[in-house]
C-alpha cells in the first residue's frame, strides 16, 4: 500500500464527505431505538422475579426526585406482572427503530464509495434488520464480557461443571473474545453494506480500525464524563440524555470512518489498476 497516496485520498474524503452529518443521523436513529429497548427491558424484568421494593429504592437513589416520583408508579405497574404483548412490541420496535440507523449507515457507506443504491427496498430493509440484530448482540457482548465476564464464567463453572483450567483461559480471553466478535461483525457489515461486491480482505482494515477506535473512544469518553464533564450541573436531569447522545454521535463517527478507510483502499487499488 502506498501510504502517501492513501493519506491523500483519505484526507480528501474527510474534507468532502459530511461525516459529522452522517454521524448525527446515526446518533438520532440510535437514540430513537433506546426507548422501545427500555420498554422491552421493562417487560422482561417480571420474568426474573425482581423484588419491587428493591427496584423502587434503586429508582429513588439514582433518578432525580421529581422524575423518580413520576416514573416509579408506571414502571412498577409494568414490571409487577409479565406483559407478553409489551415484550413483543418492545423487541419489534427496537429492531425497526435501530434498523433505520443501519439504513443510514448503509447510505453513508455507499456515498463513501461514490455509488448509488439500486437494491430493492424490501431486500435493503431485511439486510438492515439482520445487521441491526448482529450489532445489538455484539455491543451487548462487548459491554457485558469485560464487566460481567467473571460472574458469567463462575456461573458456567457452577451449573455446567466447566473445568477450572478452561474457566481460567476464558477469563483471560474475555476481552479478546469481545473485541474479536465486534471485528468480525463489522467485517460482515462493511462487506455487504455497500452496493458493490467486496471481499473480507478488502474490509479488514476498516473493521479493525473501527473496533479499536470504538473501544478507545468509549473508554476515553467514560473517563472524561466521570472526571471532568459536569453535565448534571449544567443540564440537570437531562445530563444523562446529553451524555448518551454524545456517545452515540462518537460511535457514528467511528463507524463511518471505518467505511471511509475501506472506500479509500478500494479507490486507491482501482486507481493503481487503471494506471
Amino acid at each position: 500500500m502506498n501510504t502517501s497516496s492513501f493519506l491523500k485520498i483519505f484526507i480528501t474524503k474527510l474534507k468532502t464527505d459530511p461525516i459529522p452529518d452522517w454521524a448525527a443521523t446515526l446518533a438520532y436513529y440510535f437514540m430513537l431505538s433506546i426507548f422501545p429497548l427500555l420498554i422491552f427491558i421493562l417487560a422482561l424484568i417480571p420474568y426474573f422475579r425482581f423484588d419491587l421494593n428493591t427496584v423502587h429504592s434503586f429508582m429513588n437513589d439514582y433518578i432525580p426526585e421529581g422524575l423518580a416520583d413520576i416514573l416509579s408508579t408506571t414502571v412498577l405497574e409494568v414490571i409487577s406482572e409479565p406483559q407478553g404483548g409489551l415484550l413483543s412490541f418492545g423487541i419489534l420496535a427496537t429492531i425497526w427503530s435501530a434498523s433505520n440507523g443501519m439504513n443510514a449507515l448503509i447510505r453513508a457507506v455507499n456515498r463513501s464509495y461514490n455509488i448509488e443504491e439500486t437494491r430493492h427496498f424490501v431486500r435493503l430493509r431485511l439486510l438492515s434488520i439482520l445487521l441491526t440484530i448482529a450489532m445489538i448482540i455484539v455491543i451487548v457482548v462487548t459491554l457485558l464480557l469485560p464487566v460481567f465476564g467473571h460472574v458469567i464464567i463462575e456461573t458456567l463453572e457452577t451449573y455446567f461443571y466447566l473445568p477450572h483450567e478452561t474457566a481460567n483461559v476464558l477469563n483471560t480471553l474475555r476481552w479478546i473474545i469481545g473485541i474479536g466478535l465486534m471485528t468480525f461483525v463489522l467485517m460482515v457489515l462493511y462487506r455487504i453494506a455497500p452496493n458493490i461486491p467486496l471481499t473480507f480482505k478488502q474490509v479488514t482494515v476498516g473493521a479493525v480500525t473501527a473496533t479499536v477506535g470504538w473501544q478507545i473512544i468509549s473508554l476515553a469518553f467514560s473517563s472524561y464524563v466521570s472526571n471532568f464533564g459536569n453535565y448534571t450541573a449544567t443540564y440537570g436531569s437531562l445530563g444523562g440524555v446529553i451524555i448518551l447522545m454524545l456517545w452515540f454521535f462518537l460511535t457514528g463517527i467511528i463507524l463511518v470512518i471505518g467505511g471511509e478507510i475501506n472506500a479509500t483502499l478500494y479507490q486507491q487499488k482501482h486507481q493503481t489498476v487503471d494506471q
